[in-house]
């Protein structure tokens, strides 16, 4: 089974065409030396265009956009006094950020978010009877690894052999040599992404999609081509008429209560997709973190275990313990062919050599009580999110939604665009939410959109709903900005 590899030292470099797929294009149409330098600016403030890349020289740019050298010139020129790109004699011009500016995808986390409510995080707090005795197991077990150099690369055997006897029980047969246990579902998405796609290549994803997947593609610098997921869920003749298009590289879903729609994929369109993608050689990554959090129907199946027979070769899962159990956990796997597993391991090398041995055994004991600690966890999120609905109708009877069967969102339409704006107003009336934005492959699309978590105490989100219908009309804000984390989960 070939493999690609990781990406070289000289895709640092844009080309021009590359740059031109990442950038907004003005209303009218064609870039003046200002309008391409905003685009440039936005791209990098929200990670479709890396820091640190050589940016296309003028010439080819120039003639990949249809204007004069001189915009291309003037664009760079005001890239470098404003301190996104600098230059190097000989070396060309280089992405950079003011000292002090962050990207919002990779915004510095500030601490306690005091005052403020936040619901832009989907993730509940830790089955705190459970943490423990599994903290207390691990630690009695600790010692026995204690007089190796500890470092497991694959993951604890222990850990692997139990994650696939989960997958096994599900109904995937699996080998413990096919899971590679990772530091979240977010690392092993980044491995998988490393390994399997180069600079430029295309990948398929949904639209919306969750918005630090959608970043990982980006700041790895592949093309991304959308697929919507509308109020119905997908569209699997658009599915698979952009796997025939496009041919992608790779295509990253996530079937099971979809972030951040909350969708369902039906078994039948996971066959349909299974085959075309199959049809195209393309590997179908797919997101099993939200598998557990089935809160009106059955837990579904693993996505390879309904493909027919020979079309699951090139299906690679990625699960963790993050929304089933705790986000500080930090564990995660890939669920692929033995090879692939072996190959995601080389490149895991190079992040971090290895997980934390202690959190891995904690790990352990965690998934052999899975079928204890997921009803608690499945009723306390079905009250959360009654607990929303209920104050969101009260204070905000205009605003719709679909309640998802699973997953923690609500995807909430405003009847009209403006999420963005709302949340800034929002947060300074003390609420932080998320608009659609973030979550939409193309920049300005799902303006008419939120998500909210339903993964706070049920007693936060009366006060919550209060004050985003007060941000919503206008009123005064009761806070200042509070210092409050810029990323998403």
């Amino acid at each position: 089974m070939a493999v690609a590899r990781v990406v070289h030292a000289a895709d640092r470099t844009l080309t021009g065409r590359q740059l031109a797929s990442l950038l907004t294009p003005p209303p009218e149409g064609r870039f003046g030396y200002r309008e391409l330098a905003r685009a440039v600016r936005e791209a990098l403030l929200d990670g479709r265009v890396a820091l640190r890349l050589r940016l296309p020289a003028e010439r080819e740019l120039a003639t990949v956009l249809a204007v004069s050298r001189t915009t291309i010139t003037g664009a760079y020129d005001l890239l470098r006094e404003s301190g996104y790109a600098h230059s190097r004699r000989g070396a060309g011009t280089w992405t950079a950020l003011p000292e002090g500016q962050a990207p919002t995808s990779l915004g510095a986390f500030h601490g306690d978010a005091g005052a403020a409510l936040d619901l832009a995080l989907a993730a509940p707090e830790a089955p705190a009877e459970e943490l423990s005795a599994a903290l207390a197991a691990a630690s009695a077990e600790l010692p026995r690894y204690a007089g190796s150099q500890g470092y497991h690369p694959y993951g604890l055997p222990a850990l692997r052999a139990a994650v696939a006897e989960r997958y096994t029980a599900r109904g995937l047969p699996t080998l413990p040599e096919q899971i590679l246990v990772t530091t979240g579902a977010q690392q092993a998405l980044s491995l998988v992404l490393a390994l399997l796609g180069r600079a430029g290549d295309r990948v398929l994803a949904e639209n919306p999609s969750y918005t630090n997947a959608l970043d990982a593609m980006r700041g790895r610098m592949l093309r991304i081509t959308p697929v919507p997921v509308t109020e119905t869920g997908w569209d699997t003749g658009l599915v698979d008429a952009a796997l025939r298009q496009t041919a992608p590289r790779l295509a990253y879903l996530i079937p099971d209560f979809h972030n951040p729609t909350g969708h369902l994929m039906p078994p039948e369109q996971r066959r349909d997709i299974a085959r075309a993608a199959r049809a195209t050689r393309t590997w179908l990554v797919v997101d099993e973190t939200l598998t557990d959090i089935a809160l009106d129907v059955p837990a579904p199946p693993p996505f390879a275990a309904t493909a027919a027979a020979g079309d699951s070769e090139q299906i690679v899962s990625v699960g963790s313990l993050s929304k089933s159990c705790w986000g500080g956990l930090r564990v995660g796997w890939v669920r692929a062919a033995s090879q692939v597993v072996t190959e995601l391991a080389r490149v895991r090398i190079t992040a971090d050599l290895s997980g934390s041995v202690l959190d891995q055994l904690v790990a352990v004991t965690l998934m052999e009580r899975l079928d204890v600690i997921l009803p608690k966890r499945v009723e306390e999120l079905r009250l959360r999110r009654d607990a929303l609905t209920t104050a969101l109708a009260r204070h905000l009877p205009e605003w719709r939604w679909t309640v998802p069967p699973g997953g923690m969102c609500l995807w909430i339409d405003l009847g009209r665009p403006g999420s963005s704006a709302l949340a800034a107003r929002a947060l300074r009336h003390g609420v932080r939410v998320e608009g659609g934005a973030r979550f939409g492959v193309d920049p300005g699309t799902h303006e008419h959109r939120l998500r909210i978590p339903y993964t706070l105490p049920e007693d936060v989100y009366e006060p919550a709903a209060e004050r985003l219908a007060a941000a919503l009309d206008g009123a005064p804000g009761l806070f200042s900005d509070p210092a409050v984390p810029d990323w998403v989960a």
